[in-house]
């Protein structure tokens, strides 16, 4: 099936959040939008023929996931870290002081773009030991590390499947992170879609730790950690306009 006759899933507030998976399908250990989905299926193919097993860490995410983490570390349960990627100690940090330190890290629940079906983390299983699991740090992705040729092999071909990295620039909200790709067309609609008053309207109905701290600060948090992303490119090329030449 090709991209333009791909089924569009109906996209309402809960699907913006992550309270609905209604919009995702899985695809090769990822679930994603379906337009997504078809697209990582031939990225993965085609990095498969150059000896990367491309495989997903993460992808969608549903906002009850992105609570718990959220909580676990607002409550100092996992590991809240600085921008150099030094401890802190989330009890000792007033409200304000400790989301700013998870926001460099995290999204809040129902701001993630895990939610929308259209990010995923990726890694190459096959340039790790068995047993091994990626930790998603961007010294695996650089050169010298592990994942350096999956680097360089999405910096070439990733825009011929519709895929680009939302955080590459360093803006003083999240931090880069060459992992995290968005499937452009996808990603494009939902964030046009998504709004303050809608996010703020799943978090005044969930269990959230820190929640008056967010919602207090609900316009500077979505202007300066979900909008301030590198966007996606002007024109993606449709992912069966131009097949991956492989090396023999």
């Amino acid at each position: 099936m090709s991209p333009s006759r791909t089924p569009r899933p109906r996209i309402g507030p809960e699907e913006l959040t992550g309270r609905s998976r209604a919009h995702v399908v899985e695809a090769e250990g990822a679930v994603l939008q379906p337009a997504a989905a078809t697209a990582f299926r031939r990225m993965r193919a085609a990095a498969a023929r150059e000896g990367i097993e491309l495989c997903a860490a993460s992808s969608f995410r549903d906002f009850n996931t992105q609570a718990r983490i959220w909580n676990q570390k607002w409550r100092g349960e996992r590991p809240l870290l600085d921008r150099r990627g030094q401890p802190l100690v989330a009890a000792s940090l007033a409200p304000r002081a400790r989301l700013r330190a998870l926001l460099i890290w995290s999204a809040p629940p129902g701001a993630s773009r895990h939610h929308w079906g259209s990010d995923l983390d990726v890694y190459d299983r096959a340039a790790l030991a068995d047993g091994q699991r990626p930790q998603l740090v961007p010294e695996e992705y650089a050169p010298g590390g592990p994942f350096a040729a999956l680097t360089a092999w999405l910096d070439r071909h990733m825009a011929r499947f519709g895929f680009y990295r939302p955080y590459v620039t360093d803006r003083g909200g999240v931090q880069p992170e060459p992992w995290h790709l968005s499937h452009a067309p996808t990603a494009r609609e939902m964030s046009r879609r998504f709004r303050p008053r809608t996010w703020a309207r799943a978090l005044e109905t969930c269990e959230v730790d820190g929640k008056e701290a967010l919602l207090a600060a609900l316009d500077e948090v979505y202007g300066r950690y979900v909008r301030a992303v590198d966007p996606p490119p002007l024109a993606t090329p449709p992912t069966r306009a131009r097949s991956v030449r492989t090396k023999r």
